[in-house]
């Protein structure tokens, strides 16, 4: 004995629970992209922060490089004219004997 209208009951009753199941999952997917739109915005605000700091610690690290080039550059004049002395004195030691 088959019950009238069994196959279309069924199948109201499936199509509106996948509707349900699939709107709930929509919902879902919804609060996922929020949430992950928020964590790139944060990830975006680390990112700039760390640009800042590096910018912020390269800038007196160039600074203290080019005055220890500026010293070592002075070191070598002033060894430079140090050594010409010392040549141009032992070069006029033995005439003076």
């Amino acid at each position: 004995m088959q019950i009238p209208y069994l196959n279309q009951a069924l199948l109201f009753l499936v199509v509106t629970v996948l509707t349900t199941l699939l709107a709930i999952a929509g919902v879902q997917v919804i609060h996922i992209l929020k949430e992950f739109r928020q964590t790139a915005a944060k990830l975006n605000k680390i990112v700039d922060d760390c640009q800042l700091i590096s910018s912020s610690v390269a800038k007196p690290v160039a600074g203290l490089s080019g005055f220890i080039t500026g010293l070592k550059s002075g070191s070598d004049f002033i060894s430079f004219f140090l050594k010409n002395k010392t040549q141009k004195t032992s070069l006029k030691e033995p005439k003076d004997e």
